[in-house]
């Protein structure tokens, strides 16, 4: 689904990734992992195609860096979930509107756009929550919503930087055992982290452990 053919990338000053290769399949958990600097936030930049590669190829499902045009990537980011360390909820709208905004943008139908949003949030414990702001949540609980929101247009994988940054172990656990659910349902997961703590929850997850800018083990 997702491939890494001998792709080069650097932006600026900044150190990027060389020679990486490897495939993701449908349904795979993900963790990539390594100290900060090494990649990692790169690696997802290219899968949502916010950066190119200078030298190689990445693909997901039926999109090409090599060949993508620019009006197609919003139909490829309408397949690929975010979810950010920071959150990046919208303060003056509630739970429900931050969820729902994209479903706006797409033009999706308003009985649609409900059922959806108030599916999602069922889902991920926030249902109760629906018109609570992002400043009168948990820092779990804006996760949550975070996850939700990444979630909404049921995309074919899910990218997280970081996720459990900002978040105490205890929730930090309790994030990935979302993640893991959310996985059995068929989305790929590819979560970027540098917590090691968290990988022995997902016993089939595949580890792909990166140094300065390459990836160095596969498992």
């Amino acid at each position: 689904m997702i491939s890494f053919i001998n792709v080069d990338c650097t932006f600026g000053k900044k150190a990027g990734i060389k020679n990486v290769n490897f495939t993701i399949n449908s349904g795979d958990f993900v963790f990539l992992t390594g100290p900060s600097g090494a990649g990692k936030s790169t690696i997802l930049r290219l899968i949502y195609m916010d950066l190119f590669p200078e030298k190689g190829k990445v693909s997901i499902r039926n999109f090409d860096s090599s060949t993508i045009r620019n009006h197609e990537i919003p139909f490829l980011r309408r397949r690929v979930g975010m979810i950010f360390q920071d959150f990046n909820l919208l303060q003056d709208r509630d739970v429900y509107e931050n969820v729902a905004l994209s479903l706006y943008v797409s033009h999706y139908k308003t009985r649609e756009i409900k059922n959806r949003v108030y599916e999602v949030l069922n889902q991920v414990g926030l249902g109760h929550r629906v018109h609570f702001y992002p400043s009168e949540l948990s820092g779990g609980e804006q996760q949550r919503v975070a996850v939700a929101r990444a979630i909404v247009k049921e995309p074919v994988v899910l990218l997280a930087d970081e996720p459990t940054g900002n978040l105490d172990p205890r929730v930090s656990l309790e994030l990935i055992n979302l993640l893991n659910k959310i996985n059995q349902r068929g989305t790929a997961i590819i979560v970027a982290t540098h917590n090691y703590a968290l990988i022995p929850r997902i016993p089939n997850a595949r580890l792909f452990q990166m140094e300065e800018g390459e990836v160095t083990k596969i498992t």
